[in-house]
């Protein structure tokens, strides 16, 4: 909540071959806005060109019927943001939209790259004039620097150079392209409607525009969708799959299918779990909602509880810029959650939550249940303890501000000021979702991380040695198949 949630990486979605393209477009963007509530953008091909709408806030605020008028087309891609690397500025909203020796270029990237500083550097110092402060950018710099003959082989020389999660949707006059990193970070699906290919992050997105969910894209997988024609190739090294868990936890909306798994029973599951592993001698179960809602469900049917809502939420706060007064307690959060006095008071209460960042939010809403009249306040969180930051596309706060980083378990309950706290175990999560053994990203929570930042190199030192010999070697055409 505020400043205390996490924020959502992106979201994108693409369509090709349909003459509704933007507005199913618009569709799309509007189901994946929980993935992005600072900016969104949209780029159509109009008789062949590239035509371009982006801006800062929700997508019902960013679109007008007259603006998807003049994006009518028969293929688009979408993007849905928060920061997670560059600023809030208008340069950094997506789709970026340049011009190329292959014509006009569109991309909508949803990850982080963990070498984009260093790479930035290397090509500023060869004479790269960056427009944004976006990691996305830099791909489309890789791509303009690449000597190979091709727009697919310059495509696949460029992603060869980036570390880190990418899930990008590229569109230019001819063809809509999507690509997934090799490790997996985040999901990425592809879809058909009519004769139309639709690609998209969540699975919701494709059946919210009428289309029907064919597959996940796989990891290090390209799609190439032109002339009614689909091509896969698979141009990287593979690597170990690392889908990140918490998109699972907390990011996908409950009713979409990620990485094989529904999200709203692996959801209900972890609170039966956690309902087994860490009872509470209670009355009711409440959820903070959205997110905890799923988990308290499975919590209050494990234990034989009450399942109340016990914290309203206001579903039309939207963006606010009005500053908090230091008389008004809990302003921020007020503004969101409010308790039910008529169902906490007098009852020992359980609150669900899945998951706690910097420890302020839920601060404030032990506080407002104990205002409200409930006499105990036993925290239960859906996830484990977040002791690190995500370097791979969710916005997540500094390891020193992270209060599982700073304080065990104990001291968290006394910060909270609960009666009791209890957070799911790592192996019951990985119990929860049905690892089937490709193991997922759980760095956030165990510090395991497959990648980590590149520093950029000292620009004084020479670099000292050279990529790969392979690296710039095009797409293996032996690696190409028809879906």
């Amino acid at each position: 909540m505020g400043a205390d949630e996490l924020k959502h990486e992106c979201g994108v979605f693409g369509i090709i071959d349909d003459p509704d393209a933007a507005r199913l477009c618009y569709l799309g963007l509007h189901t994946l806005q929980h993935r992005g509530q600072e900016a969104a953008g949209m780029v159509c091909r109009k008789d062949g060109a590239l035509v371009a709408h982006r801006g800062t806030g929700l997508v019902q605020e960013v679109f007008t019927e007259a603006s998807l008028r003049e994006l009518e087309g028969d293929a688009a891609i979408g993007h849905v943001r928060y920061a997670t690397t560059g600023g809030g500025h208008l340069r950094n909203v997506q789709p970026f939209l340049v011009r190329t020796k292959d014509g006009q270029v569109s991309i909508a990237h949803n990850g982080t790259l963990t070498n984009a500083d260093a790479l930035r550097v290397e090509l500023e110092e060869r004479g790269s004039i960056f427009s944004s402060t976006s990691d996305t950018e830099v791909i489309l710099h890789l791509l303009a620097a690449s000597d190979q003959k091709t727009f697919i082989n310059r495509l696949v020389d460029a992603l060869r150079r980036v570390e880190g999660a990418y899930c990008l949707l590229l569109l230019t006059g001819r063809r809509l392209v999507a690509v997934r990193d090799p490790h997996g970070f985040r999901p990425l699906v592809l879809g058909r409607r009519g004769n139309a290919w639709i690609v998209a992050s969540e699975t919701s997105a494709i059946e919210f525009a009428q289309g029907q969910v064919v597959r996940e894209i796989e990891p290090g997988e390209m799609v190439i969708l032109e002339d009614d024609r689909v091509e896969s190739i698979r141009p990287f090294p593979r690597q170990p799959r690392r889908a990140c868990i918490f998109e699972l936890v907390y990011f996908g909306r409950p009713d979409s299918t990620l990485f094989g798994r529904e999200i709203y029973p692996a959801r209900v599951r972890m609170g039966e779990i956690l309902a087994r592993e860490f009872p509470a001698r209670a009355d009711i179960v409440i959820p903070v909602p959205d997110s905890g809602t799923p988990a308290a469900l499975g919590f209050a049917r494990q234990s034989g509880l009450p399942f109340q809502m016990g914290l309203l939420r206001s579903h039309y706060v939207g963006r606010t810029f009005i500053e908090p007064s230091q008389r008004i307690r809990d302003f921020g959060v007020k503004l969101k959650l409010q308790a039910m006095k008529s169902v906490v008071q007098g009852r020992r209460v359980v609150v669900v939550d899945d998951s706690i960042v910097r420890g302020t939010t839920s601060q404030k809403i032990v506080r407002m249940l104990r205002e409200a009249g409930a006499v105990e306040v036993h925290m239960r969180i859906s996830s484990p303890p977040m002791t690190g930051p995500c370097y791979y596309g969710i916005d997540t706060p500094s390891r020193d501000e992270l209060v599982a980083h700073r304080m065990d378990v104990a001291r968290t309950r006394a910060f909270l000021d609960c009666d009791s706290l209890a957070y799911l175990s790592i192996e019951s999560l990985r119990e929860a979702v049905q690892e089937d053994g490709s193991r997922m990203c759980d760095a956030c929570f165990t510090g395991n991380y497959p990648l980590l930042p590149v520093e950029p190199r000292p620009t004084a030192q020479m670099p000292l040695f050279d990529a790969p010999a392979d690296e710039n070697a095009p797409a293996d055409p032996r690696e190409r198949r028809l879906l």
